[in-house]
């Protein structure tokens, strides 16, 4: 019997068309069978942010960056065209005319799947993020543990 392939991937952009392409090729990964990981690093952590707001006790700096960061995934800005806001609008309103599925649902796709989505510690601390403020159901490592998944990788992306 042979082992799974390995797909690993860096989520550095809080980009909402970038995360969708993350979690788009990590569910099709996931559907052929491979073990897929998305570590969330520095704005791609957003895309793991919960939708409310967490009251927890924090310093100055950790409040000033829990309010400019969007809250959840579906409160990322786009890579290009954003419009002041405009532009994943009009991105979301396409999505929803082609059936296809918005970041949200991608993520809780991927979920079931059980692809590992992991949250870099480190850019937490930096950021001042608390596990309270994330998704359910995720890890938690630092770069160690991405370096030794991806060691082990077939395919490995940054984006």
């Amino acid at each position: 019997m042979s082992e799974k392939k390995k797909t690993n991937i860096i989520l550095f952009s809080g980009d909402y068309d970038k995360a969708m392409a993350a979690y788009i090729i990590a569910n099709g990964a996931a559907a052929y069978d491979h073990e897929v990981t998305i570590f969330h690093t520095f704005w791609g952590l957003n895309a793991l942010r919960k939708d409310e707001s967490i009251q927890l006790k924090k310093g100055l700096l950790e409040k000033l960056f829990g309010k400019i960061m969007p809250r959840g995934a579906n409160k990322m800005g786009l890579s290009k065209m954003n419009y002041a806001g405009f532009g994943p609008k009009m991105i979301k309103d396409v999505i929803k005319k082609h059936n296809a599925m918005p970041l949200p649902d991608l993520i809780e796709m991927a979920q079931d799947q059980d692809v590992n989505l992991v949250a870099c510690t480190m850019t937490m601390d930096l950021l001042g993020l608390q596990k309270e403020e994330l998704l359910e159901e995720i890890e938690y490592a630092g770069v160690a543990a991405y370096l030794g998944d991806a060691e082990d990788g077939n395919v490995n992306l940054f984006i």
